[in-house]
């Protein structure tokens, strides 16, 4: 039996959720459970029944800041639940290369059973982007949470990744793609190919 919630609690939610506040989208389970009450699950589940038309869901992860000895805690965030077009990729405020670097960060660490040092990441990046951008874009990455680093310089999937990536696809489509072909030098330039 699914229980009768009011729609003010849903709005409520709604705004908690989708509204940033702070530093970190979504709100923590002890927000949720003040602001809305003990029954704040049931109050999800409405709105994720009002969410799913907008090809949108609540999930709750791990959250790492929690850990102050309460145990840990979950952070609720309202994510994508399909995929997005590359049209509206670039609309999300981040450079389509800049998504293709997260997206190829967080391969390696998927690859390296969910660690692998920092140098690593940033030479993998440095590859295909430039040396210039890689460490920037692997704090962006930490600080937009996708990426955590730990005292030793390893970087591990963040909190945000585990929201809002689903790994078995990521894995899928690089495994489907082809690589590319090396360009042929071109005649006249004397350089041949540039790495």
């Amino acid at each position: 039996m699914t229980e009768v919630v009011a729609p003010e609690k849903i709005k409520r939610a709604a705004h908690l959720l989708l509204f940033r506040r702070g530093r970190r989208p979504g709100a923590r389970d002890w927000e949720l459970r003040n602001r809305l009450g003990p029954n704040y699950p049931a109050v999800l589940e409405g709105l994720n029944d009002v969410l799913a038309p907008l090809d949108l869901e609540v999930r709750g992860v791990a959250d790492a800041e929690a850990a102050d000895g309460a145990g840990a805690g979950k952070r609720y965030v309202a994510v994508l639940k399909g995929t997005m077009s590359p049209a509206d990729a670039r609309m999300s405020g981040w450079r389509i290369d800049t998504l293709s670097g997260l997206a190829a960060a967080l391969a390696l660490v998927l690859a390296k059973q969910g660690k692998a040092p920092r140098e690593e990441v940033e030479d993998l990046l440095a590859d295909k982007l430039g040396r210039w951008r890689t460490e920037a874009l692997v704090d962006t990455f930490e600080r937009s949470g996708y990426l955590q680093e730990d005292a030793d310089g390893f970087l591990a999937l963040g909190w945000r990744a585990y929201a809002e990536v689903d790994f078995k696809e990521l894995v899928t489509r690089l495994l489907a793609a082809k690589p590319m072909a090396e360009a042929p030098p071109s005649e006249g330039s004397g350089l041949g190919s540039v790495p």
